[in-house]
């Protein structure tokens, strides 16, 4: 608690940046005179509901600016910024602590924002209206539907007020100012986000067309603003209203412990002004607080602090008496002896487990399958029992009857099992006949491919117009002289074949008996062009050195040019300075002709 007063009752500085004491001052102190500052007795300050840091556009806007419903007589007094001051005078009246929400600061410069609300709508003013209707009756403010339809500078005016002083009930109107001047400094200090919209012309006629919509906009934005504050202050369990019968007995936030400096300092001014110097009971309250709040933190630190002890003194009597690691290394190894021994005895009694499991499954087995066996021959006595009984046969005819049963029996098994050597064979042979008259497919198509790359495609050129060499495979003919379809392969397809291979190998042996002609003009040809381009290049040559001749000639006559020019320039320039000086000398006879003249 000590901690408490000395980290908040440290200088502040006031509105004016002067620094000044948050301490108390007593009653023997030096006051100032009544005309400069009084000091006002109406009891202790209402305290504004706290911000938390970092709570801006992300936040309620009613929560941002709101203050409590601690009527607090002090309050009309003095402001929160100038905590601990009085006004200068009684008759001034006290000024808004509206702080308003960082979110709906109206916009810097020249920048505006339009109003996103359908404020033209009819059906969104018809809504405005009601809302605004029914705020005001739940309000106590007299008025009538008509009024809101039929809206006059006066009414709206009282309206206006009405709305703005639930929304901050110390906003100071002057009854002596129009209605035009106290509008915008209202809005702005509500921090209206439109309120650059807003014109004052309109207050002649607010009910015109032009401008209801927006002054209608403004008065449904202040009820909603006052069902926020009154929401606000309505909420018990907020910790920001910094009331502190409200706060529990077990808290951590910094807004609770605000909230009982906040409480003690007001007592404290309240002791103050009734001339106390030392406040012993706000001392003792704070201090019962912050005992109740560590109550159970204390508990539990005693009971830490028995149990420390105990396991102090445990590990003490640990650390003096002998180290029993010998004996429980001696029960550790019985332990681990009588491991391995139940381990191999374990492992014994499970193989013989396993394998009287085996023998008794095998026996099963076998017992059922003997008793079938039994079944089945005690059955087949009894049948042929009856049979003999019936056919009257002596035992030497039975047991030739039996020896050839046995017989035909052996002889059946025989032949089913040929049969099903047979049905493997064929099966197997079924399986090669398949895969070779898929292989012999393949290789008609690679036979047909190779027809028709090479073109002898019917209709062949003559003389095999009449022969058609494409075949087709006929797997499920019986003769195999029928598995394939078309001309014979050895008297037609492979003589024509051979005949049509030798007429191409002619051909080509022509073809290339005239490729060796064309090559042998094209290298006379290519001898003469490598002649031609010899003389070409002689001739180039000689072209050469005519130019050669040709520069070294217009060099000359350039150079002899540069000469007779300079050498006419010179005569030019001597030629003119002639000229000059026969007129000189002719100016001058006559200057001597005038003066003889004169003479």
């Amino acid at each position: 608690m000590s901690e408490l007063r000395r980290s908040t009752m440290q200088p502040a500085t006031d509105m004016y940046g002067n620094t000044r004491s948050g301490l108390p001052m007593p009653s023997t102190a030096k006051k100032a005179s009544s005309s400069a500052m009084r000091m006002s007795l109406a009891g202790p300050a209402a305290r504004t509901p706290y911000l938390p840091p970092g709570a801006g556009s992300g936040s309620n806007t009613a929560h941002s600016g709101y203050r409590s419903q601690n009527v607090n007589p002090l309050l009309q007094s003095t402001s929160k910024p100038n905590y601990g001051r009085t006004p200068l005078t009684n008759s001034s009246r006290r000024g808004s602590v509206w702080t308003g929400g960082p979110s709906l600061a109206p916009p810097s410069g020249s920048q505006t924002f339009k109003d996103p609300r359908p404020i033209r709508e009819r059906s969104y003013q018809s809504r405005m209206k009601q809302d605004i209707y029914s705020w005001l009756q739940a309000t106590e403010f007299d008025i009538s539907v008509q009024t809101l339809s039929n809206i006059t500078g006066k009414d709206y005016r009282a309206m206006f007020q009405h709305l703005v002083t639930i929304v901050d009930p110390g906003y100071p109107f002057d009854p002596r100012l129009r209605f035009e001047d106290e509008l915008q400094p209202a809005l702005k200090a509500l921090r209206y986000p439109f309120s650059t919209q807003i014109d004052n012309k309109w207050l002649a006629a607010p009910g015109s067309m032009h401008s209801w919509p927006a002054l209608l906009a403004v008065l449904h934005w202040l009820v909603e603003m006052g069902k926020a504050r009154l929401n606000y202050l309505e909420s018990e369990d907020d910790p920001t209203l910094q009331i502190a019968d409200r706060i529990p007995e077990e808290f951590s936030d910094p807004i609770h412990h605000q909230a009982l400096a906040f409480n003690y300092f007001s007592e404290a001014y309240v002791a103050f002004f009734h001339g106390a110097d030392v406040f012993h009971e706000q001392d003792k309250e704070l201090e019962a607080s912050y005992a109740k709040k560590n109550e159970r933190v204390v508990g539990d630190l005693e009971n830490k602090k028995a149990l420390l002890a105990q396991g102090t003194k445990e590990l003490d009597e640990l650390r003096s008496s002998k180290a029993p690691l010998e004996k429980l290394q001696k029960i550790r190894a019985c332990i681990l002896d009588d491991r391995a021994k139940f381990d191999d005895v374990l492992h014994r009694l499970e193989s013989r487990k396993r394998q009287l499991t085996e023998s008794v499954v095998r026996e099963k087995a076998e017992l059922a399958a003997r008793s079938q066996n039994f079944d089945q021959l005690k059955a087949e006595h009894e049948k042929l029992t009856e049979v003999v009984k019936v056919q009257n046969l002596t035992p030497e005819e039975v047991i030739r009857m039996n020896t050839d049963h046995e017989t035909l029996a052996r002889n059946l098994e025989d032949l089913k099992y040929k049969i099903s050597e047979a049905r493997k064979t064929v099966m197997s042979l079924e399986v090669i006949t398949t895969n070779r008259g898929a292989a012999a497919e393949e290789a008609l198509d690679l036979y047909g491919n190779l027809l028709s790359a090479v073109g002898l495609f019917p209709p062949l050129p003559p003389p095999f117009d009449d022969i058609d060499l494409r075949l087709e495979l006929n797997t499920a003919a019986a003769n195999p002289q029928q598995l394939l379809l078309g001309s014979d392969i050895r008297k037609v397809i492979k003589p024509t074949l051979n005949s049509v291979a030798e007429i191409k190998r002619t051909e080509r042996a022509d073809i290339e008996s005239e490729r060796i002609k064309v090559d042998n003009e094209l290298d006379q040809l290519t001898l003469e062009c490598e002649n031609v381009d010899e003389e070409v290049r002689e001739i180039e040559k000689k072209v050469m050195s005519l130019n050669e001749q040709a520069d070294d000639l217009r060099d000359a006559a350039q150079q002899e040019s540069m000469v007779s020019n300079a050498e006419a320039a010179r005569l030019e320039r001597e030629l003119a300075h002639a000229r000059t000086a026969a007129l000189s000398s002719g100016m001058g006879v006559k200057s001597r002709l005038q003066a003889l003249q004169f003479e």
